[in-house]
């Protein structure tokens, strides 16, 4: 179980596309579920992109910042999430939600109170349901306000493409989000020439995992293009399941290093 916060950085790597991937694949056992923020202070794209508008600003981030007023914040957190379980309605165990968020930057002004509400929330969640929640910080969110997320994840990885032009773009941000909160991971959306040895001696961190690129897969995602036939079959979906595992051992290390008792009393392997 785990709190996972993805970040990106300029040069549009794909990093709410990537973290809807992880969702929809991620390996989950009975009664649990995984929770997927998306927390970008610039402003949000899945609900006018995969959900293409249909449901307007009934849900999100927004409507959460009038709760933290009421003090009402735990209850309405529940309430604004959106189950994208199945579409066809076979799944009815509502274990793959969507917290969306903002549509205009400039409400991102208005959220201090809600950035640490779901800090709190997050960890809540992750010790007393055994659930995963991973944050879509975009790429200006693990700093500034919202910092306090990826400040009490798990485990911070931060979203490349193999490209030189992105490779570039993200040694900053990894040596920026290092000082902040220690070792960093990568996700690579394997697009360029560079193998994942090349990029981890680039950004003097470990690649964590790589999904496949397919832009025509990913416009599913992104834009809410029309879901080919076995979409969950597809090299990107296998590749993003594969990833989620991975994320999940990541975060578990990365925590036994932080507290050892709490590893050793959960069965984390490599604290005993």
């Amino acid at each position: 179980m785990a709190v996972i916060a993805l970040s990106g950085c300029s040069g549009a790597p794909g990093v709410t596309t990537s973290a809807l991937a992880l969702l929809l694949s991620w390996p989950l056992d009975p009664a649990r579920k995984m929770i997927l923020a998306e927390c970008d202070p610039d402003g949000g794209a899945v609900l006018h992109g995969l959900l293409q508008g249909t449901l307007g600003d009934r849900y999100g981030l927004p409507n959460l910042s009038v709760a933290a007023r009421k003090g009402e914040f735990g209850e309405a957190f529940w309430r604004q999430l959106i189950d994208l379980s199945g579409e066809d309605g076979a799944d009815s165990l509502a274990d793959r939600l969507l917290l969306p968020g903002i549509t205009d930057p400039g409400q991102a002004a208005s959220l201090g109170s809600v950035w640490k509400g779901l800090a709190k929330m997050f960890r809540g969640i992750e010790a007393d349901h055994g659930h995963d929640v991973l944050i879509d910080l975009g790429r200006r969110g693990a700093f500034g306000p919202s910092a306090v997320l990826a400040d009490q994840a798990d485990a911070v990885v931060v979203v490349v493409r193999n490209t030189l032009r992105c490779l570039q773009a993200a040694q900053a941000r990894v040596r920026q989000l290092e000082e902040r909160v220690g070792d960093v991971g990568l996700l690579v959306i394997d697009q360029g020439p560079y193998p994942a040895g090349e990029v981890q001696r680039v950004l003097q961190a470990p690649v964590v995992a790589t999904l496949h690129y397919a832009p025509g897969d990913a416009r599913v995602l992104s834009d809410g293009d029309p879901q080919p036939r076995h979409f969950t079959r597809t090299k990107l979906m296998k590749a993003a399941r594969t990833a989620g595992v991975l994320l999940v051992q990541r975060a578990a290390v990365r925590r036994s290093r932080l507290d050892p008792r709490a590893a050793y009393a959960s069965g984390v392997p490599g604290a005993r």
